[in-house]
């Protein structure tokens, strides 16, 4: 869907907080929202690997937090907002992932995915929601994947976290768009990043971080509720959740080895 939110035709001077911009698909939209003129601010649990960021950047404000930790992200926001005096958009990137087989699930594996994927972001949401509708203004986007379509070999866990974040995102915009904030959703397929790099299966349609960046970049600026890509995989995959579980069964499993799991 596209235009749901306020388009973003201009990026100079706004004011983007990037959790999770250390590496990956954070790394790449700071490069490409600073190239567009934003002002950002930069966090992630590495703060040398951000400060290598910001130094590529020329210049960022950088907040190193661990978004587990319970009022890590309340702290941040409130050092941010006594810098900036606002904050246009805040995106949630930091995420983990880890391909396992329901056989060898773990509680530690639940806990830690669960914690960082989907606790940490909605409690990040909370705690920067109140001075954003006191403003009536800014964009909230969440990073999830299209893994959160539908149920994936080696990705219950993984996939489950997504899924909740999509019910999450769908929620805060019925609820904030009418009181002037936007929502966006970012659906990524397979990103070449150092969470994918152990995956030991084919990655369709695989696509390096620029190119999700420039996807994220263009979806935002459009206006768009949802931006899911690249699309001839993530428009593959919306189809496959519309199927009968009859055939959406044999056919995941055909197409993923699933059943030898």
């Amino acid at each position: 869907m596209s235009g749901l939110n306020p388009p973003i035709a201009d990026w100079r001077g706004r004011h983007v907080w990037l959790i999770g911009a250390s590496s990956g698909i954070g790394e790449a939209l700071a490069h490409a929202l600073a190239g567009r003129g934003a002002m950002l601010a930069l966090s992630g649990r590495r703060a040398d690997a951000l400060d290598k960021v910001a130094e590529a950047l020329g210049g960022a404000e950088v907040l190193p937090l661990d978004i587990t930790v319970a009022g890590a992200v309340a702290e941040a926001w409130e050092a941010l907002l006594a810098r900036w005096g606002g904050c246009d958009m805040v995106v949630f990137v930091a995420g983990t992932y880890q391909p396992t087989p329901a056989s060898e699930l773990s509680a530690q594996v639940v806990e830690r995915t669960v914690a960082v994927n989907l606790s940490a972001t909605l409690a990040g949401v909370a705690a920067v929601l109140p001075a954003m509708l006191a403003r009536g203004a800014g964009h909230i986007a969440l990073v999830s994947s299209v893994a959160g379509y539908s149920g994936l070999p080696k990705a219950g866990v993984y996939g489950a976290t997504k899924a909740g974040l999509i019910n999450f995102a769908e929620s805060l915009f019925l609820e904030l768009r009418p009181r002037g904030l936007g929502v966006h959703l970012i659906n990524p397929g397979f990103v070449a990043t150092r969470l994918t790099a152990d995956n030991d299966f084919p990655m369709p349609a695989l696509i390096s971080p620029a190119a999700a960046a420039a996807a994220i970049v263009a979806g935002l600026s459009r206006g768009d509720f949802e931006i899911h890509f690249p699309k001839r995989f993530s428009r593959v995959l919306k189809l496959l959740r519309l199927l009968p579980y009859r055939l959406y069964f044999p056919l995941v499993r055909r197409v993923t080895g699933g059943s030898k799991t």
